[in-house]
């Protein structure tokens, strides 16, 4: 884990012999239940592993892969050349589960989290369709409009895990107004209004050359960090508030992944910034930035 030297929180990409460019340890982290890595592969190339105690989702980022546990044989068909090339595949994995993935593209890049789970679910395959079915999300307005992709939403199939994807056009601001999750609380009939969650950005830009910029602050301010991430960057979050910017001219994917208390997304604002809401008068129209239609077409393209 390469940490900035600027910014603690900022996790820098750092290649490893195993194509692993992130790998992001709970125990190195700091804080309990998140592990993350990222991982690039060559055609024909295998991945071996036990989940061991961990419920695992495999997020495909761009190219092919196959793969074969207990649970079933599962191919990408239709799948996305990158992130801006259309809508995700993925994989969920419970706990004590040994798969094999093959890369089926002359380079793969694959992302994956995990936590501590339990036996009582069963793996599954999530595709485009899924994904479609789950509703793509349009959030904010104006120049704070951006897309939400589930992947593991709130009420999934697995115990902790949680993972979505955002693309946030180019200028735009992102995860605003600024909201936390970093204490369990409910309301007075006892229903969940903030979980405790530790959570990654994972970034990608639409140039190789592009940035975003993210603020990570307490009410005290006791945490008050500005990360400047680039391609292949993470930033953590293990509590506060957590906006983003997208620079100007670059449009901004970042992958999430949390985990914590519960599996949900239940959060508070930032008091000071809630006026936002109810002031925007429109969407962007530059939104969706990715669709199911991508994948069609590149349904014959070889990748």
């Amino acid at each position: 884990m390469k940490r900035d030297s600027k910014c603690k929180l900022l996790i820098r990409p750092e290649v490893k012999e195993s194509g692993i460019y992130q790998n992001i340890c709970a125990n190195e982290a700091g804080w309990v239940h998140l592990n993350f890595g990222a991982k690039k592969m060559s055609r024909g190339e295998k991945w071996n592993l036990d989940t061991k105690e961990n419920e695992l989702c495999i997020v495909l980022l761009g190219g092919k892969f196959t793969i074969s546990s207990k649970w079933g044989e599962w191919e990408t068909e239709n799948s996305r050349k990158d992130v801006f090339s259309g809508m995700p595949h993925a994989a969920y994995l419970p706990p004590h589960t040994e798969f094999t993935l093959a890369a089926g593209s002359e380079s793969l890049d694959i992302a994956f989290g995990y936590t501590k789970g339990s036996e009582q679910f069963k793996g599954y395959f999530i595709t485009p369709e899924n994904v479609q079915n789950y509703g793509i999300e349009f959030r904010g307005g104006d120049n704070a409009s951006r897309q939400i992709n589930s992947i593991l939403p709130p009420g999934s199939a697995c115990n902790k895990l949680v993972c979505v994807e955002v693309y946030t056009p180019s200028g735009n601001w992102s995860s605003f107004p600024a909201h936390k999750h970093d204490e369990r609380k409910f309301d007075n009939v006892g229903k969940l209004i903030e979980a405790k969650l530790e959570e990654i950005y994972f970034y990608k830009f639409d140039k190789p050359q592009g940035f975003a910029l993210q603020k990570i602050y307490s009410d005290d301010r006791s945490l008050n960090e500005i990360a400047e991430p680039h391609n292949d960057d993470v930033v953590m979050i293990p509590k506060g508030y957590h906006p983003v910017s997208a620079g100007h001219g670059y449009n901004t994917y970042y992958l999430n992944f949390l985990a914590g208390s519960d599996q949900s997304l239940a959060n508070s604002d930032d008091p000071d910034h809630k006026w936002i809401y109810g002031t925007w008068k429109k969407m962007d129209e530059r939104l969706p930035l990715v669709t199911m239609e991508m994948n069609m077409r590149i349904k014959n393209e070889k990748i």
